[in-house]
C-alpha cells in the first residue's frame, strides 16, 4: 500500500478526491473561461468581456488566477480580456505571415534549416497578446492529420535540422502524445535539434511532473524555451518547475515579450532577469510585441526597448542580458536590436560609449 500512494504522489494523483486526474487536469478543469466567471470575480462589464470572449477565447486557470493581486495588475492585464481586443483594429490577423509560409498546414519553413511545428492548440492561459490569438482554443487549428502530415514533410525535407514545437502550448497534450510526437522526430536521421515553446512552467507549473521531466529527458539533445514576463510570475511553484526540467538536463531559456502596463520598465525587467537567473533559466530573446491585431493596447515604442536592454548593460550581469528583437512582420524572420555605444571614429580610433555613457577611444 506505501508504494502505491509513493507512485500516486509522484504522479500528482490526488488519491483522496474521487478525481483520480493528474493535478494539473484537475486545475485546468476548473479555469475561467467565460465572462461570468470574471465579472463576478473583478466587477467587470459582463457584456463587453462576453464579446471578447466570442472572437478570441478566454482561458484562466485557478493557479494562475492567483497571482493577481489587483485588478488591472501586471498579471491581470496578461490573462483578462479587454474590450480593446476588438475596438481597436490596428495590425495583421497573422503578423509574422505564419500561413503564407505553411507548406502544410500547422507547419511554418521560414528559415532554411528549421521549422515551426504546430502540435496542440490549447493553451493553460490565453494571453491576451498572443500573435496566435486569431486559432489559438480553437480544434481545427491542430488535427491527428495536421500533426501526420507536419512530420512527413519533416521527413521528406532533409534540410530541415532544428523542429521548434509550439502551438498552443506543447505541454497541454498529455505524456503519450508528445512522447510520440518525439519519438517519431527522432527517428528522423537529420533532424538534430528538438526544441519546445511552452508557458506552461510559468501559468500551469503543476503540468512539470519528473514524470514529464524524465520522458523528455530521452530525447536530448532537447531545449525549453519558457515564457515570463514579470517577477511576480516566479514563484515557488514555477521555481519547482523549472528545477524538475533542468536537473533532467533540458536547457531552459525564457522568451520575454514586451508589454505596455505590464513590464515597459528598466527596473522590472532587470529583477526579471535576475530572478530567472535563480531558477535556472537563461533569459534567451526580449521581444518587440509582434502587431497582432487585437494586442495594440500592449505595445510599446521601439525606444523603450532599446532603453530597457541600455539599462541592463553593465548594471547587472552579462547573463541577464537577452537579445532584444523583432520579429519583422510579413515574415521576414527576428531582427536584433541593440543600444548605440559607437559614438563616431577618426583615422586610427572608434569612439565607444560605456554603461554609464563615457566615451572611451579604442584603436581600430
Amino acid at each position: 500500500m506505501t508504494a502505491k500512494k509513493d507512485e500516486n504522489k509522484k504522479n500528482n494523483v490526488c488519491t483522496g478526491n474521487p478525481d483520480h486526474r493528474p493535478l494539473w487536469k484537475q486545475i485546468l478543469s476548473k479555469s475561467a473561461a467565460s465572462a461570468d466567471d470574471i465579472s463576478a470575480l473583478f466587477e467587470e462589464n459582463g457584456a463587453e468581456i462576453q464579446k471578447v470572449i466570442e472572437r478570441y477565447p478566454m482561458r484562466v486557470n485557478p493557479y494562475y488566477l492567483g497571482l493577481i493581486k489587483q485588478k488591472g495588475d501586471a498579471i491581470y492585464r496578461q490573462c483578462i480580456p479587454s474590450v480593446k481586443e476588438i475596438t481597436e483594429e490596428e495590425g495583421f490577423d497573422d503578423p509574422l505571415n505564419e500561413e503564407g509560409l505553411s507548406p502544410v498546414p500547422g507547419l511554418t519553413h521560414r528559415y532554411p534549416d528549421r521549422v515551426l511545428f504546430l502540435v496542440s492548440a490549447y493553451c493553460a492561459v490565453y494571453c491576451r497578446f498572443c500573435n496566435r490569438k486569431r486559432k489559438v482554443g480553437r480544434p481545427s487549428m491542430v488535427t491527428r492529420q495536421t500533426i501526420k502530415d507536419g512530420l512527413e514533410y519533416i521527413r521528406h525535407h532533409p534540410e530541415i535540422r532544428d523542429v521548434l514545437l509550439s502551438g498552443g502550448d506543447p505541454l497541454l497534450l498529455d505524456n503519450k502524445k508528445l512522447f510520440d510526437i518525439l519519438k517519431e522526430l527522432r527517428s528522423i536521421a537529420h533532424v538534430e535539434i528538438i526544441r519546445i515553446g511552452t508557458r506552461a512552467p510559468c501559468t500551469l507549473p503543476q503540468r512539470v511532473t519528473p514524470g514529464l521531466a524524465k520522458m523528455l529527458g530521452n530525447f536530448h539533445p532537447l531545449y525549453i524555451n519558457t515564457h515570463f514576463n514579470h517577477p511576480d510570475e516566479i514563484t515557488p511553484e514555477s521555481s519547482l518547475a523549472c528545477k524538475t526540467l533542468a536537473d533532467h538536463g533540458i536547457p531552459l531559456g525564457c522568451q520575454t515579450v514586451l508589454l505596455k502596463g505590464v513590464n515597459d520598465d528598466p527596473l522590472i525587467i532587470k529583477i526579471l532577469m535576475q530572478k530567472l537567473l535563480t531558477i535556472r533559466v537563461r533569459p534567451y530573446y526580449l521581444f518587440q510585441a509582434d502587431l497582432a491585431k487585437g494586442t495594440s493596447h500592449f505595445w510599446t515604442p521601439l525606444n523603450k526597448g532599446i532603453e530597457i536592454m541600455a539599462g541592463l548593460h553593465g548594471h547587472t550581469s552579462g547573463l541577464c542580458a537577452p537579445h532584444f528583437a523583432i520579429d519583422l512582420p510579413g515574415g521576414g524572420g527576428k531582427v536584433p536590436l541593440l543600444p548605440e555605444h559607437i559614438a563616431g571614429q577618426d583615422n586610427t580610433h572608434l569612439f565607444i560609449k560605456d554603461y554609464q555613457g563615457q566615451v572611451h577611444r579604442y584603436p581600430l
